[in-house]
């Protein structure tokens, strides 16, 4: 049985890797997020929900007893501080697996007029947190896996590739729920992709933006 805490638990990928751990593991969850009656209903025997702020190593570290692996679904404009936050508690209560979700880009790893678009899309604010917030994860001593995923969709499907850091990023579009896959086998075997970071996108996707733009 793996302890898992999820931050962000209210996000759409969060919910979705919720439901399929749920399904497909016999793993114990702690979902933590801001107002936690906004996912009340979700509480069981194997399932806990906490309120926190996930900029605040305190809230964090009450929330991190027992726990196996932190996956983290966590966005907005502080999210370098909530990165140095998870950092700091992970340190504390001597959790040492995580899965960071990020987003494509953070390297100038996209490449052609698809990169281009991409940092017209993103700069400005979003694209140089994302890569900050990286930075503090890739400089701790965790065993993370950094996932960067292309740009998402709703589509009812599990298709995607890995790219590793590095590597130049393909495609440009990936379900959430193929990003949800991806961290239930994180979960189900802890020892993958360590000290890593992954690109993800559907293959066959590649285009100078996504399908729906």
């Amino acid at each position: 049985m793996t302890n898992v805490l999820v931050l962000g638990a209210n996000g759409k990928i969060a919910k979705l890797a919720t439901a399929q751990l749920l399904a497909e593991s016999d793993a114990h969850l702690t979902l933590f997020l801001r107002n936690a009656k906004r996912l009340a209903s979700a509480a069981s025997d194997r399932v806990k929900v906490v309120d926190g702020d996930a900029s605040k190593p305190t809230d964090l570290q009450a929330a991190m007893g027992g726990i196996d692996v932190v996956y983290a679904n966590l966005a907005g404009h502080n999210i370098e501080a909530e990165a140095q936050a998870v950092v700091s508690a992970m340190d504390a209560a001597g959790v040492k697996r995580l899965v960071w979700i990020s987003t494509l880009g953070i390297y100038d790893e996209v490449p052609g007029a698809y990169g281009k678009w991409n940092h017209q899309m993103l700069d400005g604010g979003y694209l140089e947190t994302y890569s900050a917030a990286a930075k503090v994860i890739e400089s701790s001593d965790l065993d993370y896996t950094l996932i960067r995923p292309a740009w998402l969709s709703n589509k009812d499907e599990v298709n995607y590739e890995t790219t590793q850091k590095g590597e130049a990023f393909k495609g440009t579009e990936v379900s959430r729920k193929s990003i949800a896959d991806l961290v239930n086998k994180l979960v189900a075997d802890p020892s993958q992709a360590i000290r890593a970071s992954l690109g993800v996108n559907k293959p066959n996707t590649d285009g100078d933006k996504p399908s729906w733009y």
